[in-house]
């Protein structure tokens, strides 16, 4: 796997024998408040060595509201995410190129 690094590059994350990788998407980051990153990744495979992934996603009816948890908010004392109807973000999501995490900005508030 690898992950995106500050400069664009990317960054190989060796396999740990027996792991198991989660990766957290802009969801949980937008009501963690941030306190959860996703991260922009790619997953690759070497012919020296086979891997199993499994991907899973759960994610809200696209008529729902999201936005940071009340008592993460009370935590942290700001919101940096605002309340959205998911679908809206979702739009955002897959009607722009994607750049990085950029998708994020739509959710942030400045």
């Amino acid at each position: 796997m690898n992950a995106a690094g500050k400069k664009g590059d990317w960054i190989e994350i060796p396999p740990v024998p027996g792991a198991l990788v989660i990766n957290i998407g802009d969801t949980l980051q937008i009501i963690s408040n941030g306190r959860y990153k996703s991260a922009e990744h790619r997953v690759r495979t070497t012919n020296a060595q086979s891997r199993v992934s499994v991907p899973i996603f759960t994610i809200p009816n696209a008529t729902e509201i999201i936005g940071p948890l009340p008592e993460v908010v009370a935590r942290d004392g700001v919101a940096r995410y605002r309340d959205m109807v998911l679908g809206d973000y979702m739009n955002n999501f897959f009607g722009n190129a994607h750049e990085g995490k950029k998708s994020l900005d739509y959710a942030r508030i400045n």
